[in-house]
């Protein structure tokens, strides 16, 4: 059984920046293990532009952006492994994949890092009636094809859910000819960034129907119509209120889920409302020596935030294979009023060097509130804010020494201030 000091599983930006980042820090015997037939991740099907602003402070497609990255791997003859897809992964960090070259390989790593990205839901997932006629897509799928095969899956189109995966999708599609009829949105709110909004559907014309939902999928070889309607409080269909289009082709971007087979299998502690591991500051998971990072851990907005969680997960993981990660008493962090959840779930204040950040998004959209961040329940910080969305990550920067003090809990609750 060969052995290897870390193992990354998932060549995408999280992964390839937690690999670069190991190396950089004194690990040399590293191997990453990608399914697909090349380096990269999602990015490679993602031309458009708006990636590397933070990492590389310049605009670049993600193509450009995974390059940068797939050069870095290549210049410190970082091992990689393609079309190898890890089977099975237990609590004693053996893992099992097969590829097409050396058929089924099993491996033992000294650390892992967790990099396996997210996937979409699918219709299935929130059970839209009608009979399952082709040109039905999952966004993410539609834009492979469209963008890596050169095929073209419609041309009068309709989108449920504003993810920015559907919102990019439709500005593609309108400038390759296709007609956009429009985007529905079960919530009253956007799920997509407000630039998103704004280049892919306003500057289009396309309209975007809040607080709608599909109720009817028409077609039985082929799409040929769907029926939406307006939802009420508890999201259910408001008779009435039907609205038909004539498409060939519906798209759904109705959210992401971080691919958490492997970590589940290996027994890890999950959070239900990221439904990734939960981790520490160091991005350790439960598993001792396995990180996590990324669109695995917890749904990203921007792929920048994606790559700088995976450098910081590789610089952990070095620390650990190097024996410099302590165990210390457990802080935990605490979602309040108004958070969805935080990461990360647990902090041990002596591998605290300088500063914690914490990574959370809000339930709903708030304007002119405060972020109250408390240590122990007393106030530690208060920090004023003319806007919040879900569609947004936020962030928490605290200093060690505020961590150091706290004895339980660290949390954050969102208090609506009087007008």
């Amino acid at each position: 059984m060969k052995h290897f000091e870390l193992v990354v599983i998932g060549g995408g930006s999280a992964g390839l920046a937690a690999a670069v980042s190991a190396y950089d820090n004194g690990v040399s015997n590293i191997l990453i293990l990608e399914r697909d037939k090349e380096l990269g991740g999602i990015l490679q099907q993602c031309i458009h532009n708006g990636f590397g602003v933070h990492t590389f402070k310049e605009e670049l497609s993600g193509p450009g952006f995974a390059e940068r990255f797939i050069d870095l791997v290549n210049k410190k003859h970082i091992s990689y492994k393609l079309n190898a897809m890890v089977i099975h992964l237990n609590d004693d960090k053996i893992l099992e994949y097969v590829s097409p070259e050396e058929g089924y390989v099993v491996i033992q790593a000294g650390a892992i890092v967790l990099a396996m990205g997210c996937r979409e839901r699918t219709r299935g997932a929130i059970a839209v009636p009608g009979y399952r006629p082709s040109g039905v897509w999952s966004a993410g799928t539609a834009q492979r094809y469209l963008n890596m095969e050169g095929f073209m899956v419609g041309k009068k189109i309709f989108i449920l859910g504003s993810g920015d995966i559907g919102l990019i999708m439709a500005r593609r599609l309108t400038l390759e000819g296709a007609e956009v009829k429009g985007v529905a949105e079960i919530m009253p709110y956007s799920n997509g960034l407000p630039r998103n909004i704004k280049q892919c559907l306003e500057d289009f014309d396309i309209p975007l129907f809040l607080s709608h939902t599909i109720t009817k999928i028409d077609g039985l070889d082929r799409v040929s119509g769907v029926t939406i309607a307006q939802v009420d409080g508890s999201m259910q269909p408001i008779e009435g209120t039907e609205k038909t289009f004539d498409v060939d082709t519906v798209l759904f971007s109705i959210g992401l889920i971080p691919e958490n087979a492997l970590s589940e299998e290996a027994n890890i502690d999950m959070d239900p409302k990221t439904r990734g591991p939960k981790v520490d500051e160091s991005y350790q998971t439960s598993l001792r020596g396995v990180f996590a990072c990324g669109n695995v851990l917890h749904v990203h907005d921007l792929v920048d935030f994606v790559a700088e969680e995976g450098t910081k997960a590789g610089v952990a993981a070095a620390k650990y294979i190097n024996e410099k990660l302590k165990s210390g008493s457990i802080i935990n962090t605490i979602p309040k009023e108004g958070i969805g959840y935080i990461v990360p779930q647990r902090i041990q204040a002596i591998n605290c060097d300088k500063t914690v950040e914490l990574m959370f998004r809000v339930r709903k959209q708030y304007k002119n509130v405060e972020l109250v961040i408390k240590r122990d329940d007393e106030v530690l910080r208060v920090i004023k804010k003319k806007h919040l969305a879900p569609a947004e990550m936020e962030k928490v920067i605290l200093k060690a020494s505020d961590v150091a003090e706290c004895q339980h809990s660290l949390s954050i609750e969102v208090v609506e201030v009087a007008a």
